[in-house]
Order: structure tokens, then sequence, then C-alpha cells
């Protein structure tokens, strides 16, 4: 059944994905974006790949002054429910500026946690994060593990679990699934949408296709001294395609729920892989070199983490289905295709 979705963050790299496939799955979305670090170009490559309802309110979640014009929003849309992706996502610049990332996260949830009690849309798709679990638990990580992040990206991301759960224990109305997702990675098929960082990169795939691209010298890789098969970290990668579906599913289930719902899902490949495995994988995929040098750890890293993704699939049915091989050709083909990102045209 269509339904009216909010889609915030949508015109960032998983929002966009997340939205293509709303879309093509026949709902109208309304994405709530400021563009902090995505680009307007995205909404127009996203009604490219999905003709449809796409409805765009270029504002600020996490500013106070924006809050009533975006609760004015949601009503008018007349949404049903929303996909929650808005906030910052830097490990190492959360570790430098704290208290940016808890105002911007934690005030972004709460807006629209405010916008969709009063649209009477109580359904909501939260974009949470591996990194809740720091590095208490043996792989792979199952959604009963043990919950402590290393970072104050992740503290928020838990953070705002513990509030969508207090929300949900005081109004027996809402329903919502927290989806712990781990690597996200590659890009649309079409070449039309993927990952463009403002600045220099902060995840690892993007970094290896500014180099690949020449936009970037060589590849840091922090720390080659982990209890790992070669030393560097080892990750969980997800196309993000696997991962929007898993978004478009994640509603599909909460709509056949009872009220008072609220689920923590992993969303993973259940597979990890080390960085310099990664790069030799990119290597194959763009036919280029990746230079790279070795530096020491960055705080906040952990050695490894991998899902355990039973939990989606038995409630959910799914699972991921994209390779590294194919993570890696349809980042280099986005990459290839739009060297500067959305900047390129």
């Amino acid at each position: 059944m269509a339904k009216n979705l909010v889609v915030t963050g949508g015109a960032g790299y998983i929002g966009s994905h997340v939205a293509v496939d709303l879309i093509n799955a026949g709902h109208d979305v309304l994405i709530i974006d400021n563009f902090v670090n995505s680009h307007p170009k995205a909404i127009e490559r996203i009604k490219e790949i999905a003709p449809g309802r796409i409805d765009l309110l270029e504002r600020d979640l996490a500013n106070a002054d924006h809050a009533d014009e975006i609760v004015d929003a949601i009503k008018t849309f007349g949404a049903d429910g929303a996909v929650h992706l808005a906030g910052l996502k830097a490990v190492g610049e959360s570790v430098e500026k704290p208290a940016k990332y808890y105002s911007t996260n934690i005030g972004s949830a709460l807006t629209l946690i405010r916008a969709l009690e009063a649209a009477n849309a109580k359904s909501l798709v939260f974009s949470s994060s591996a990194t809740v679990y720091g590095d208490y638990n043996d792989n792979p990580v199952t959604e009963d593990g043990e919950t402590g992040a290393t970072n104050p990206y992740g503290r928020t991301k838990l953070f705002i679990e513990e509030i969508l759960k207090d929300i949900a224990r005081a109004d027996n109305d809402w329903k919502i699934v927290n989806l712990r997702y781990f690597n996200p990675v590659g890009a649309h098929p079409s070449g039309k949408i993927g990952e463009d960082p403002n600045d220099i990169p902060n995840n690892l795939f993007p970094y290896i296709a500014q180099v690949a691209i020449g936009r970037r010298e060589k590849l840091t890789v922090f720390g080659n001294d982990y209890a790992t098969r070669d030393g560097t970290g080892v990750r969980d990668y997800i196309h993000v395609c696997d991962l929007a579906r898993g978004h478009v599913k994640a509603l599909d289930w909460l709509s056949g729920q009872k009220n008072g719902v609220v689920k923590d899902i992993n969303l993973g490949a259940g597979v990890g892989y080390s960085v310099l495995e990664a790069v030799s994988a990119f290597k194959r995929a763009s036919n280029r070199d990746i230079p790279y040098e070795i530096a020491a750890r960055r705080e906040g890293d952990i050695a490894e983490i991998y899902a355990d993704a039973g939990l989606a699939n038995e409630l959910l049915n799914w699972k991921a289905e994209k390779s590294l091989e194919e993570m890696c050709a349809d980042h280099w083909r986005w990459q290839s295709q739009n060297p500067n990102g959305y900047k390129t045209d």
C-alpha cells in the first residue's frame, strides 16, 4: 500500500538510495535535507532514476528556528511515517568535536519525533549503526550483543536508540525499527548517485575511489598492528543498494505490526574484509593503482567487527546479495562517471 514517507537526509549517500527504492516501491517521498554533507543535484538524479512524487524541504532539523516549519511541512505532507538518516557521521570528527555531534544528531532526532507526533505518523525507521556495539563482542555480532560505543558518533546513535525506546514505552502508538548497519559502500548501478563527501573523505571506500581517480595522492591506512589476518582493521561492507532495500523491507514489516513495537535489527553482509583486501578488490575493479601509507591507529577505531544478520532474514526476509566485487565495480562506475562528484556537471 502506497504511503507518504519522510526521508530526512534524503539527498545524502544512503538517503538518496533509500529514496529511490521507496519511490520505485510506489511511495511518495518528502526529503528534508540541509545539504551540509550532500548536494542538491542528488535530488535531480533521484528523479531521473525513480520517476514519482518527491518533495523537498531544505531545512536543518537541528536548528531550533526551523523546527516549527518542519513540523508544519510534515503535517501538510500527510506523512504516514519516516526514515531518519539526517546527521553527522564521521568518527574522527566526532572525537574532535563531540558537542557538535551531540547537538546535531540528537537535536535532529528530537525535532523529527516532535513532527511525527504532531502528524500522528508514529512509524519510524532509524538509521543506527554497528558503532553502538563498541569493542565488546565476539563476531559475528548479534542484536543481543553488549552495547557501549567507543566514540561520540556511535554514542549519539546509541542514545537516540534509547530515546526512541523511552518514547515507545511512554506512548504505545509508536512502531520503530533501529537498523544497525555496518559499512555501506558502492553506488547505484546507473552511476547517477553515489557517495560524494564535501571535504576529505572519512570513510575508506570514497577515499580509495578518489585516489583511483587522481583526486588524492595516496590512501592513509590507520594501523597495521591489529590482531587481524593482515594487521589492518576488518569491517563488514554492505552494498548501499542492499542497504536501501533493507529500509523498504523494514517499513513493510512495521506496517504489519501492532503498535508498541521497537526492534533493533542488524543489516550487514555477515563477512569481514580487511582494509588491504578492500584496496586490492578496488584495484581490480578500477584497473588503477591505489598507493597507500601506514599511519598510527585512529582513536575510536576497533580491530574487527562483522554482523550476524540472521534476524533481518527472519523478520524482514532480507539478506545482503551483492559481493565485494560488485560493491567496488559500482563504486568505481559512480566515481569514474563523476570524477568530482555531483560538481562534475
